[in-house]
């Protein structure tokens, strides 16, 4: 099992890239990830959690995102270059999944 810092290291490329498509559209990652989600069929609807108001905030402003094709092509080609490392929740929230 890989550590945190080596995942990290392995997804390097892609978080790159959301990061630079950020930067040029004035957003967070995680606007950039759901405006990217949302770019991939009208049928599908993202359902982001949280606890928090400021994150809840955030979340929303990915509604007002518009990626370009060459953005959405450009993640997605990454997507497809690298196998993306580590889990989607630490061990210990992994197990309440279910409950």
């Amino acid at each position: 099992m890989k550590t945190p810092k080596e995942n990290r290291e392995a997804n390097q490329t892609i978080i790159d890239l959301v990061m630079k498509i950020a930067g040029e559209h004035n957003a967070t990652p995680a606007q950039i990830a759901l405006a990217w989600l949302l770019a991939q069929k009208p049928w599908i609807v993202p359902i982001p959690g949280t606890t928090k108001m400021t994150r809840l905030e955030e979340n929303i402003g990915g509604v007002n995102i518009t990626l370009s094709d060459d953005d959405v092509a450009d993640i997605n080609k990454a997507l497809d270059s690298i196998s993306l490392q580590g889990e989607r929740y630490p061990a210990s929230l992994a197990n309440l999944q279910g409950k």
